[in-house]
């Protein structure tokens, strides 16, 4: 761990002060870009890592963020029927243009633009979870309770 935060991930350190959340960022020197790679870090089940997957909606252009268990891929038919429309995988240019974040280090909340928001329900089992939080090497523990109230996001049956 780094005694101090890196100026992405203590910008939403603030953010999530101003939300009302006391949540505290753990960041470390090697990445939690990947699932296992977070888990590992932290010493929890891939499952309890909360992955921020955007996608993007193939007539809208709109970004949609799905945040599933670590443990879990996308259905993206479910996905398409939550959301309306068909959605594809977007590059990392658009993930950081409607994010402003880079991929692996996007975190729940405080995106350049609101974004709808599904959360997989396979996270809700889970007393923790871990989610990234504003870099590739930086993630913070929340409920499943608290990740809902934060995001506002609909939680669904996702799972591939």
């Amino acid at each position: 761990m780094t005694p101090s935060l890196s100026p992405s991930a203590q910008k939403f350190q603030e953010t999530l002060a101003a939300l009302g959340f006391t949540n505290q960022i753990v960041e470390f020197e090697h990445t939690t870009r990947t699932s296992a790679e977070a888990a590992e870090a932290v010493g929890c089940e891939v499952g309890q890592i909360a992955k921020s997957l955007i996608f993007k909606g193939k007539q809208s252009g709109k970004a949609i963020l799905v945040i599933a268990s670590g443990a879990n891929r996308v259905d993206e038919k479910k996905l398409r029927g939550l959301a309306g429309e068909k959605v594809e995988k977007p590059d990392a240019d658009f993930v950081r243009l409607k994010t402003g974040f880079v991929i692996g280090g996007v975190p729940p909340v405080s995106h350049a633009e609101p974004l709808d928001t599904f959360i997989d329900e396979g996270l809700m089992g889970y007393g923790s979870i871990w989610a990234a939080a504003g870099t590739p090497n930086a993630v913070f523990s929340l409920t499943p309770a608290d990740l809902v109230k934060m995001t506002g996001g609909k939680v669904a049956d996702l799972k591939a």
